[in-house]
């Protein structure tokens, strides 16, 4: 049975912009590798957060429609949804995040995913007994 992962909104962003060349590498390498052998989950939070980051980035409009079209082709797309905000809220209280990453983690969880993918937490800790968080660019 194939793993069931979760990628943050960094994880996409840096597979596409490549003024870091190190974690755009490891973005790209971890994607591929994932996309192989797991099922893998974003959310449209992570699509509203990637379109952010890459119009900041001063990419166009049309770019960035081609690239979220993309994703929603080799990805699941999971809708956040009141379930998914009132879960964020509980984890938000329990581990003392932002809301943002406690929404995400949120989505993680109610896709039943045993991993996610961010640079933005704890590396290793482990979230309801069940979702372990990985940063791929940790040494």
């Amino acid at each position: 049975m194939s793993s069931r992962v979760f990628i943050d909104t960094n994880i996409v962003t840096y597979a596409h912009i490549s003024n870091n060349p190190d974690k755009h590498t490891a973005a790209l390498t971890l994607l591929k590798e994932k996309l192989s052998g797991s099922r893998v989950w974003i959310s449209t939070q992570i699509l509203s957060e990637f379109y952010s980051a890459l119009s900041k980035n001063k990419y166009e409009h049309d770019k960035i429609v081609e690239f979220i079209y993309a994703m929603t082709q080799q990805l699941n797309v999971y809708p956040v949804t009141l379930e998914i905000v009132e879960k964020a809220l509980s984890i938000k209280n329990r581990y003392q995040l932002s809301y943002w990453d406690s929404l995400m983690l949120s989505t993680a969880l109610i896709c039943e995913c045993d991993v996610v993918y961010t640079e933005d937490l704890q590396h290793k800790q482990i979230i309801d007994g069940k979702l372990t968080i990985i940063n791929p660019f940790s040494n």
